[in-house]
């Protein structure tokens, strides 16, 4: 059970939440493009002022993308009664209560949205696409080792975060089922930020010595 106002905040934080992270992510893959393929104008491209720029963009960014979606989502009359087919609050359980043709702009939002994300993930590609080639002409093991290492954190939790995503918005119709969308929810929602930490923790020695231990 969760009020109306709690439903919209839900909403407010997870759209504020996953948007500010892939649009983090996405900052870091020009990081990792630029350490890599431009290592002498590092400091000139990312430094203190650049970094802190680049986060505010992408937390206002997420914060925009949030308000745009909660006010719009719930200023629809809700009239099909007040049950979620949902563990949390999410927009296409919540656009199915409603009872005006109004709800098209919701979902003209989220076409809106899908495009943004889109655009981010090209960029992504296109940024590995430099490194791989950048890596790939160092001439010592050594450093290409270290560079897919610098790399290798950041990649994992993109492929993560795309893929359950994906699954989650292209899965077909005939297969969904209450049951399916509440595991797909749970697979897109919970496991990427509870396994983030991890992942990044990895090239922690410290880290590696105690799972050593205990496996």
């Amino acid at each position: 059970t969760i009020s109306y106002s709690g439903c919209a905040a839900q909403v407010f934080f997870f759209f504020f939440s996953i948007s500010a992270e892939f649009y983090l992510l996405t900052v870091m893959s020009y990081d990792r493009y630029v350490a890599i393929c431009k290592p002498l104008h590092y400091g000139t491209l990312l430094g203190s002022r650049a970094c802190i720029r680049m986060a505010a963009a992408a937390w206002g960014s997420g914060f925009l993308h949030a308000v745009l979606h909660t006010a719009n989502t719930f200023s629809l009359p809700l009239c099909k009664g007040n049950a979620v087919d949902q563990f949390f609050c999410e927009v296409p359980q919540i656009l199915k209560l409603s009872c005006s043709r109004s709800y098209l702009r919701e979902v003209g939002l989220l076409v809106f949205s899908a495009c943004l994300v889109f655009g981010c993930f090209v960029f992504i590609v296109l940024s590995y696409v430099q490194i791989f080639m950048a890596v790939l002409r160092i001439p010592s093991e050594q450093g290409q080792h270290k560079a897919f290492s610098m790399c290798l954190p950041h990649l994992a939790v993109v492929s993560l975060f795309v893929s359950s995503g994906m699954f989650a918005c292209l899965k077909p119709p005939s297969i969904s089922s209450p049951s399916l969308d509440l595991v797909v929810s749970f697979l897109y929602s919970v496991v990427p930020p509870a396994v983030n930490p991890l992942i990044y923790s990895m090239r922690n020695q410290e880290l590696k010595d105690a799972l050593k231990k205990l496996i």
